[in-house]
């Protein structure tokens, strides 16, 4: 049986700046799509619809998520409650599953900064409570603080430049790694590569090289 993945980009960007991370799990044996969406000008409940129809088309094969940033927040969202899914896991990639201080920040310019954020823009400032759906969800985020967070100013703790480690330990998470990147390094890193395909084959991270 093929064992797919679907990966979803984050705020701002689209399909292609996840070509590097396609060809590496392509590489890896997995059969890899990427999910492109308007981040900002479509509604929450359009990209869950046609995600879901995605999903489906590939069953019975499983389907594993990989989302970075607002692609990790869409994809839990699209599997939470929902039947008629195929089995797979989820990875997130730095993504604020608690809510983004610098996403509150930025809709706090007025309304300039809150039509930027785009419909998902209370998914990306308030996140989940808890993670309680069907599927084991890893969470790999970053400490290099190197990225756009110092304009919306100081990101408490360790963080990738945009989002806080902290905002990305949601309870009910399957594991949780933190590596050495920044939010946009996450989809770069031949390390977080790596703990991708170990959470998809044994649903737990591997140990962190010295």
């Amino acid at each position: 049986m093929n064992e797919h993945i679907i990966l979803l980009h984050g705020l701002w960007m689209r399909g292609f700046s996840l070509g590097l991370l396609d060809r590496r799990l392509t590489d890896a044996g997995y059969r890899v799509q990427r999910f492109d969406y308007m981040s900002v000008a479509a509604t929450q409940e359009h990209i869950l619809g046609r995600l879901q129809a995605q999903m489906r088309e590939i069953a019975p094969d499983p389907v594993h998520l990989v989302g970075h940033s607002l692609g990790g927040l869409l994809a839990l969202r699209a599997c939470l409650d929902v039947e008629f899914l195929p089995p797979g896991r989820i990875v997130c990639l730095g993504s604020p599953l608690k809510g983004s201080a610098a996403a509150r920040a930025f809709a706090g310019w007025g309304r300039g900064g809150e039509v930027l954020l785009g419909h998902n823009r209370a998914l990306l400032q308030q996140g989940l409570e808890r993670w309680d759906g069907p599927r084991e969800v890893g969470m790999i985020a970053g400490r290099m603080p190197i990225g756009l967070g110092a304009m919306f100013g100081q990101i408490e703790g360790e963080n990738d430049g945009t989002v806080a480690v902290a905002e990305t330990r949601l309870p009910g998470l399957t594991d949780h790694c933190v590596v050495e990147a920044s939010h946009t390094g996450l989809v770069l890193s031949s390390e977080v590569v790596r703990q991708i395909e170990q959470f998809l084959r044994h649903g737990q991270f591997a140990p962190l090289a010295a």
